[in-house]
């Protein structure tokens, strides 16, 4: 569809004429090289859609332009209206600057640091905190005031929250309300419309027992969003969900190419995978298409002529900083997959997701993404590098010029290089970082407290899940597609982005053969030597954030040296090959944030060529960094708590 735009509209980010682009979890409107900048950010930063080139379901549309009516850009420019305050010292950018590196760094201090966010006032308990945004945005969201609930998202109210005391979420609360506008905000933060209440009931019965029934047809459509997408970038029809019709599988369009031996082998390990990992593939595969279609239309739309040396080139998916080192990987090489090939596993995505809705029974076992990825395109073998880094591919596609000649070579090795930890820091993790920082002895004893208070269930938790363990004992996977601590949650509320999950029926469907919750992991440290570093790691960085809130700059150094080698003497305490999924993800979060301390704190150092450092910006990365450290020793601290009570 189409969308005219005034002539008093004006990109939120530089000011300049004529935006094209909305930024659709922002709220905004954004010009053509504002946009190659939200591009190269990631979907978790900012989902970026055509104005005029793009399919809009209409309420989307209006959503989006509501906010941006009633100030939305103020949410996320909110110190910069104020001519006294410090952070103002950072300009906002203007249609004549450069793309690189002042838009650029303009655009990511606003939306992945949220420098100019208003901040909340910091309390001893973050999760409090974060309950009672979740329990304003509940009350929030039967009204139209789209803003009021765009502002409590933004200081981490979270869409899916349950409210204990109401037994809904959210988004039963909008579509009880008919809020239609309210449910596809809540929806691009990820409200899941299949979440049930106390009752059993979903959105969808909300909104067909209030009697509005375009909200319940919407909230249906947003629940098989992602088939719908896969299946319409292929065909480019969707399915009538009116009529009971909930997929469209494809045909290829060359039916006289059979499928070679690597992709019935791709297919059949496709089908054993367990439906957590099937839904992180198909998630990922959904993120691929959008950069696919996405860079579509952006080549139509650019002025060849003028603007084709300022573009931000977006090759790969983005690294997103919530996801391990290995689905990074994994997702970057989907850009390798020539159309054919892509194709296919689209197809098999879809074939797939169907069966498993329908509960068509399939034996198999959890198996691994990355290999299912490698299988369908040959391309190289990865040889793992045994340090503290995590790894991926920096650059997945620069080998790659011809992808049917390479799908034949295998074995290419490339180096792999990357950071776990560089990524946005929101709000409430903004708060996290001072509150660990400032009381994270507290924050330590009440955790002991609880967990003791907590050990005699988790004994009897433990046991029987280590009879069930013995009972359906299969080979250790050496796959390391590690969930993140959002992917656990049990709302499912910490994800970012829209929510594009499957709800799997039937008992048909694949069993999770990972390793159950709160397995033993054996010969980790005791508790009270992981307390004591984690101690000495917080005094460090306690020093300095010190140094921070008074300019000492020259202390930055010193600082991160003594954090590197307490994490060094941290890490030192627990097994170099730890079984537990949870400790390794920790401890390469620990590690790993501590080398990027420490390179982001060299920065300051005087006489380094280039151009000047931006002061504001390194402190910004150190607390980032600070931050990561203090959360992987946190979860550390907790883990070694759990299994040494039991």
């Amino acid at each position: 569809m189409s969308k005219r735009l005034r002539s008093s509209e004006v990109c939120a980010d530089c000011s300049g004429p004529d935006p094209s682009w909305a930024s659709v979890n922002r709220g905004t409107f954004i010009c053509d090289e504002c946009c190659g900048v939200h591009r190269s950010l990631g979907r978790h930063v900012s989902q970026v859609r055509h104005l005029k080139h793009a399919p809009w379901p209409p309420t989307l549309l209006q959503m989006v332009e509501t906010l941006y009516n009633n100030g939305a850009n103020s949410i996320w420019e909110h110190s910069l209206l104020d001519p006294a305050s410090v952070m103002s010292g950072r300009r906002k950018a203007n249609p004549q600057d450069k793309v690189h590196p002042n838009k650029a760094e303009f655009i990511r201090a606003k939306y992945q640091m949220l420098a100019f966010v208003h901040r909340l006032p910091c309390r001893d308990d973050d999760s409090v905190t974060a309950k009672d945004l979740s329990k304003q945005l509940h009350s929030s969201v039967r009204t139209g005031n789209l803003e009021t609930c765009l502002r409590l998202l933004s200081l981490g109210a979270q869409a899916n929250f349950f409210h204990p005391e109401k037994g809904n979420t959210p988004l039963h609360v909008a579509s009880k309300a008919g809020q239609i506008l309210q449910a596809e905000l809540l929806a691009v933060y990820g409200a899941d419309p299949g979440t049930q209440d106390s009752s059993g009931k979903t959105p969808v019965d909300y909104a067909r027992q209030g009697g509005h029934h375009e909200l319940a047809e919407r909230l249906v459509e947003i629940q098989y969003e992602l088939t719908d997408r896969l299946a319409f970038y292929l065909c480019g029809r969707k399915p009538d969900h009116k009529n009971g019709q909930h997929f469209i599988i494809p045909q290829m369009a060359d039916s006289s190419l059979d499928l070679s031996d690597l992709a019935k082998a791709a297919k059949k390990k496709l089908q054993s995978l367990s439906n957590h990992l099937f839904e992180e593939l198909a998630m990922d595969v959904y993120d691929e298409v959008d950069r696919r279609e996405t860079d579509a239309v952006w080549l139509a739309t650019q002025n060849h002529s003028t603007l084709v040396t300022e573009t931000t080139v977006v090759p790969f998916l983005p690294v997103n900083p919530e996801y391990s080192s290995t689905r990074n990987q994994g997702r970057q090489k989907l850009a390798r997959f020539n159309a054919h090939e892509f194709a296919t596993l689209v197809i098999d995505i879809l074939s797939d997701a169907k069966r498993r809705q329908q509960g068509s029974p399939l034996s198999g076992s959890k198996d691994n993404v990355e290999l299912i990825l490698k299988t369908i395109s040959n391309q190289h073998s990865i040889e793992s590098q045994d340090n503290d880094q995590p790894d991926y591919d920096s650059v997945a596609s620069d080998e790659d010029t011809d992808l049917e000649a390479t799908a034949s070579k295998a074995n290419r090795q490339k180096s792999l290089d990357s950071d776990l930890s560089d990524g946005p820091v929101t709000v409430q993790e903004f708060m996290e970082v001072k509150n660990a920082l400032v009381a994270s002895e507290a924050k330590i004893q009440q955790l002991m407290k609880v967990n003791n208070n907590l050990s005699d269930e988790l004994r009897i938790m433990q046991k029987k899940a280590s009879r069930l363990e013995k009972q359906n004992s299969t080979p250790e996977s050496d796959y390391d597609n590690t969930p993140n601590d959002t992917d656990l949650d049990d709302t499912g509320s910490g994800r970012k982005g829209r929510q594009r999950s499957v709800v799997w029926q039937g008992d048909g469907s694949v069993p999770d053969t990972a390793e159950p919750h709160g397995a033993p992991s054996p010969l980790l440290p005791s508790t009270e030597d992981v307390i004591r570093k984690t101690e000495q790691i917080t005094k460090n960085i306690q020093e300095l954030l010190r140094a921070a809130q008074e300019n000492k700059h020259d202390s930055y150094i010193p600082c991160s040296e003594r954090i590197h080698v307490a994490v060094t003497e941290m890490a030192a305490l627990f097994p170099k090959k730890p079984k537990s999924d949870t400790v390794r993800t920790s401890l390469r979060l620990l590690t790993s944030s501590a080398y990027r301390l420490q390179s982001e704190c060299k920065k300051t150092l005087p006489g380094d060529p280039g151009p000047p450092t931006d002061i504001q910006l390194v402190t910004q990365q150190v607390i980032q960094c600070a931050y990561d450290i203090a959360k992987a020793a946190k979860q550390l601290v907790t883990i070694t708590t759990k299994e040494n009570n039991n």
